[in-house]
């Protein structure tokens, strides 16, 4: 009985002890973009041209490979297992492939780890992803050269894993746009039958009942209902491009380093 409530005891100190490491731990939300650099330690022009980079190669791979730069890792918990958290709920990569991956640098904690989905790990296993931190990224982090570093490891990544899948041409958040315009067209076009079939019904309800104010014909179309032209339209506007995840997983593979 004693050694039974010992277990219980320590199985509930350990849930505890868990419970309060993730209790001061952030989960950033998902990025916008696939090259997001929150520390600002790049320039402008080298953020700009990495996150195209990136995009265009969804596109022509339908892999998704992103960046995260911030200042400080805002976790108690060691940085492999953080950064699979927020991997995951990025939810980085598609669906049916789970081929993502994620670059994650803590500037101020001088620390990286590169995460990798399950669907990449074959192109991108444990021993190529260190040697991509250490030989390509490390190096130009300590001479101070970000835009270097993330450059060569971006460059490095996608040399890896290109021709692992076949892109559809577009990115996961252009395939939701896509969608979600056919579908608001779909409504758009119900809401205009139902108001023609509404106007309808009323006009010949008016000469079914012998007329008397209402519709009159004035010779350029029938005049008298208040239903203006062009009040619906299913055009553009929204948000084009950017990162979205596509529901990929990860189960820990990558690997670290500092410098």
């Amino acid at each position: 009985m004693l050694l039974s409530f010992v277990k219980r005891f320590c199985v509930i100190l350990f849930l505890l002890v868990c419970a309060s490491a993730l209790a001061g731990e952030v989960i950033p939300p998902a990025p916008q973009h696939y090259f997001n650099d929150y520390a600002h330690a790049v320039s402008a022009d080298t953020a700009a041209r990495l996150d195209q980079t990136l995009e265009n190669f969804e596109r022509q791979t339908s892999e998704q490979i992103l960046v995260a730069v911030y200042p400080t890792m805002q976790s108690d918990s060691s940085i492999e297992d953080y950064t699979v958290r927020v991997a995951r709920s990025w939810q980085v990569g598609q669906k049916d492939k789970n081929n993502g991956a994620v670059l994650f640098v803590f500037v101020n904690d001088h620390q990286m780890f590169l995460e990798v989905g399950y669907g990449l790990e074959g192109a991108l296993p444990d021993a190529l992803c260190k040697r991509i931190i250490d030989e390509q990224i490390s190096p130009r982090f300590k001479a101070g050269d970000y835009d270097g570093g993330l450059t060569a490891g971006v460059q490095a990544i996608i040399a890896a894993t290109k021709g692992e899948y076949q892109g559809s041409g577009q990115t996961v958040a252009e395939t939701h746009y896509q969608s979600y315009n056919n579908d608001g067209r779909d409504f758009l076009n119900l809401i205009k039958i139902i108001i023609l079939i509404a106007v309808l019904y009323l006009f010949i309800s008016k000469i079914w009942r012998g007329g008397g104010g209402g519709f009159i014909y004035t010779g350029g179309g029938w005049s008298g209902g208040s239903w203006g032209g062009g009040g619906f339209s299913s055009g553009g506007g929204g948000f084009l491009g950017g990162f979205s995840g596509g529901g990929g997983s990860f189960g820990g593979g990558g690997a670290g380093g500092h410098w």
